[in-house]
């Protein structure tokens, strides 16, 4: 079995959007991460990458954004046999202020420098590659 996995990297005024995960999550709770989450590929409103995101992010935030840009994918395995594909997008603020939607899934919300994320001691290795990456995109961009 797998589960497909999309997160975004919103990065406004030379900050990010870093949520901290609920005690109550599953998977890495308490911890730093990017907003994201599963896709429903029962669903076929939910079977593009992009629009999943795109509802991700309202459901747990309330925040729009703009257009999407590609970063990355990996996949790792878990411990129950199961692998997850993520893929990961750059996009910025377009609409909304955003707040955790559901205390189940979000306990708050920062808006962090690439440093800070960096050497955050709630922050895994995965999202501080995940910035990293996310961080290089952002020096590409004209301007």
């Amino acid at each position: 079995m797998f589960y497909v996995v999309v997160e975004a990297a919103i990065y406004q005024n030379d900050r990010w959007l870093i949520i901290k995960r609920s005690e109550q999550e599953p998977h890495a709770a308490g911890l730093l991460a990017l907003v994201g989450g599963k896709v429903d590929l029962d669903d076929p409103a939910d079977n593009i990458l992009e629009q999943a995101l795109r509802r991700e992010i309202r459901e747990e935030i309330a925040l729009e954004v703009g257009a999407l840009r590609y970063i990355k994918s990996v996949s790792f395995p878990l411990p129950d046999d199961q692998i997850v594909l993520e893929t990961i997008f750059l996009c910025r603020p377009l609409n909304g202020t955003p707040h955790a939607v559901s205390a189940d899934e979000v306990a708050e919300i920062y808006w962090m420098t690439t440093e800070e994320v960096l050497h955050h001691p709630e922050a895994p290795d995965y999202l501080r590659d995940q910035i990293r990456c996310a961080a290089q995109l952002i020096k590409q961009e004209p301007g």
